[in-house]
Formats: C-alpha cells, sequence, structure tokens
C-alpha cells in the first residue's frame, strides 16, 4: 500500500513539475519568441484551460478502462505533450504542447485520489490524498526550481525535455507498484454525473475555483514581481520558488491530517488567512526578506486547502466520485486560468506587477465566504431531518397525555 501512493506520488512529482516550472522561466521564453510577459501568460493559462476541460473528457473516455491502466495512458499523454513543447518551433505550437500535457493533469489526479484513498482505512483518507499530492508539493521544492535554473542556463527547452524524462519515470512507477483495483460493479456513468445535483459538490468546487485561484493570482507572475519590485536577481527566482514549494508540502501535510479530523474548521483558517496574505503582498513585494517570507505563506495556506477540498468532493459524492474528484482537479486550474488571466489584465492595464496580488485576495475572501454558506447549509439540512422527527414524537407523547 505504501508503495502504490509512492507511485501515485511519483507521477504526480512530473505533473506538477511542468505546471509550475514555466511561472519561473516566463522572461525566457516571451524573450525567445518575441511576445509580451502577458501574452506568455497564456503557457499558464492554456495549462490550466486543458486540465479544466481534459479532466471531465479524459475520465468518461476512461470508464470502461480499469484505473491502473488508465493511469498509464494518461502518463503517457503528459510525456508526448512536454516533448512537443521542447521542440516546439513557435509560440503557437508550444501553447498546443502545453495543452496536451493538460490534458492528463486532471484525470491523473482525479483517478489517482481515488485509488489512494481507496488503499487506506476511512479515517485516514484525507492523509492518503494528501500523500499523493505530496509528489505536486515536491515538485515545487526539487523538480521546479531545478527546471528552471537548467532553464535559465542551458535553455528552457532543456527543462521541458527533462519533464518528459520524468514523464517516463513516473509511468514506469504506476505500472510496477499501483496494483490492479477492479472498477466498483454497477457504477455507470450516469452515477458518476449524479454527483453534480449534490449542491455541497458544487460548493466545494466554487471553493477550489476560488481559493487556488487566489493562490495563482500571485505567484503566475512572481517572476517580473520579485526582480522589478523587490529587486531580486533573477536568479534568485530558483530559490523563491523552493520556498513557494516548501510552503506547500507543509500546508499539504497540515491539511491532511487536520482534514481528517476538523474539515471546515481547516477551510476557514486556511482561507481566512490566505486572503490577509494575499492583500499584505502588495505592501511586502516591495522588501526583500517580507516578500520571501510571503511567498512561502502563500504556498502553505494555499495548499492547506487541497486535501480538505478533495476529501469534501469525494464525501458528498460517495459511491460514484471519479468523475467528481477528476473535475474537482479541473476547477483548481479553472481558478488558475481566471486568476492568470485577470493577472495579466491589471498588468497589462498599466496598475503594476503588484496588482494581481489583489486579485488573489478577493478570490480567497469569496472562497471563504463559500465554505460559510455550504456549512451553513450542511447545519440546516441536518437539522431538518431532527425536527422531522421532533414532530411525531411530540405528537405521541400529547395523544399519550390525552389518553391518561
Amino acid at each position: 500500500m505504501p508503495l502504490a501512493l509512492l507511485a501515485l506520488a511519483i507521477g504526480a512529482f512530473g505533473i506538477g513539475t511542468t505546471e509550475f516550472v514555466i511561472m519561473g522561466l516566463l522572461p525566457e521564453v516571451a524573450s525567445d519568441y518575441g511576445v509580451s510577459i502577458p501574452t506568455a501568460g497564456f503557457l499558464v493559462t492554456g495549462y490550466a484551460l486543458g486540465v479544466m476541460f481534459g479532466a471531465p473528457l479524459m475520465t468518461v473516455l476512461g470508464t470502461k478502462i480499469p484505473r491502473k491502466r488508465m493511469l498509464m495512458l494518461l502518463m503517457g499523454l503528459f510525456i508526448v505533450g512536454n516533448l512537443l513543447s521542447a521542440v516546439a518551433p513557435a509560440f503557437s505550437v508550444m501553447l498546443i504542447g502545453r495543452v496536451v500535457a493538460s490534458l492528463a493533469h486532471g484525470a491523473f489526479f482525479g483517478i489517482g485520489s481515488v485509488v489512494a484513498a481507496d488503499l487506506v482505512a476511512p479515517h485516514k483518507k484525507a492523509g492518503a490524498i494528501a500523500m499523493m499530492f505530496t509528489g505536486l508539493t515536491v515538485a515545487n521544492v526539487v523538480g521546479v526550481p531545478l527546471g528552471t535554473l537548467i532553464g535559465q542556463s542551458a535553455g528552457w527547452r532543456v527543462t521541458f525535455a527533462v519533464v518528459a524524462a520524468l514523464g517516463v519515470v513516473g509511468l514506469a512507477g504506476v505500472a510496477k507498484l499501483v496494483p490492479d483495483v477492479p472498477k466498483p460493479e454497477g457504477v455507470r456513468l450516469r452515477h458518476e454525473l449524479a454527483a453534480f445535483t449534490n449542491v455541497q459538490v458544487l460548493l466545494a468546487m466554487a471553493m477550489t475555483v476560488l481559493g487556488f485561484g487566489g493562490v495563482f493570482a500571485a505567484i503566475t507572475y512572481i517572476a517580473p514581481m520579485m526582480t522589478h519590485v523587490a529587486g531580486f536577481a533573477d536568479g534568485s527566482v530558483t530559490w523563491l520558488l523552493v520556498l513557494f514549494g516548501l510552503g506547500m508540502v507543509g500546508g499539504n501535510l497540515v491539511g491532511g491530517k487536520f482534514a481528517d479530523r476538523a474539515l471546515m474548521p481547516m477551510l476557514y483558517i486556511s482561507l481566512g488567512a490566505l486572503a490577509v496574505v494575499l492583500a499584505l503582498f502588495t505592501l511586502t513585494a516591495h522588501d526583500k526578506i517580507a516578500s520571501a517570507v510571503t511567498v512561502f505563506l502563500i504556498g502553505a495556506l494555499g495548499f492547506a486547502t487541497v486535501p480538505p477540498l478533495q476529501k469534501r468532493v469525494l464525501d458528498h459524492a460517495h459511491g460514484a466520485p471519479t468523475l467528481a474528484s477528476a473535475v474537482n482537479i479541473g476547477a483548481f486550474n479553472l481558478g488558475n486560468a481566471l486568476s492568470a488571466w485577470l493577472g495579466g489584465v491589471v498588468i497589462a492595464a498599466g496598475l503594476g506587477y503588484t496588482a494581481p496580488n489583489w486579485v488573489g485576495a478577493v478570490l480567497a475572501a469569496a472562497a471563504l465566504l463559500l465554505a460559510v454558506l455550504s456549512s451553513a447549509l450542511e447545519r440546516r439540512q441536518s437539522a431538518a431531518p431532527a425536527a422531522d422527527e421532533a414532530v411525531p414524537a411530540a405528537a405521541e407523547r400529547g395523544a399519550a397525555a390525552v389518553h391518561h
């Protein structure tokens, strides 16, 4: 069982590296293709949109395929997309390569979350999901900074070739270590689609869009923000991404631990603190030490929301969670795409490189409001059956008193 989770984490490591490494290489890619940094930001937006649409599409296409085999096919698609990005002769071709790679992302994490949760006891499900996502967070400590360093010294094309090689390692890990778990009997596509009629599933996905969107509003443009505003050298972006990744690792583990104990309080604290820290980033971005601390906190608070939100979707889509799980991964990337686009808009409008931080703060605050609403609706739904049961009981007591 631990080895199976390790295999999923290896695949997540490769996917996480390709998703986030582009942020540290935006200036180099923009320069090579002769486009502006906001235009290069479409490589982030395009990837995110590919995840959003690819998650349900690839999951539906894989409904007839055993989960292990589907995970292997997804890693193969990931390899092809990154190789295309590495050799792309034009910006448009690189964008296509990013989209191809992104089609594997959502379904891999969605199906992987279900597999991870099925391998452990019910009270350890969030921890198992967090273990798989550890690969994604460690990618930000090791893969992304190393990829950024390689890109800045040997060229960004070499970075994407190395990422494709990571995909090969991930494919081998899934093939060797993940067990052939049979799909549940009697679960059809209509059962998977029924999960989307549950308001709690939809609210959790909306929280995912807004909450992690807040993170990406700031982090997408971390390279120009830190070099032009904080005054860091170009080479410093690498270790700043390490700080962000360390925050993600810690936040992911803490989020997984406490989501199995107090899920909603964990969301309240992390989303509320994230909104405050993002708003403060507009000020701290002008100081090297303060901005470095803030980058760490954004990673920690942002990823502390991931295991609880993924578990909440699985809990409320009980019985047929695969599609809902994959779509929630797409929701993360819808937030990424929305915030990356909005960040580019405010920069292009002349509001400065710190303006995306305000966008992020508003998105995170909106996610917190949805969390409060979700909890209130859940309490009301729980109270309604209790009230319905109390009425007959009171009537019986009244009838007994009259009879007496």
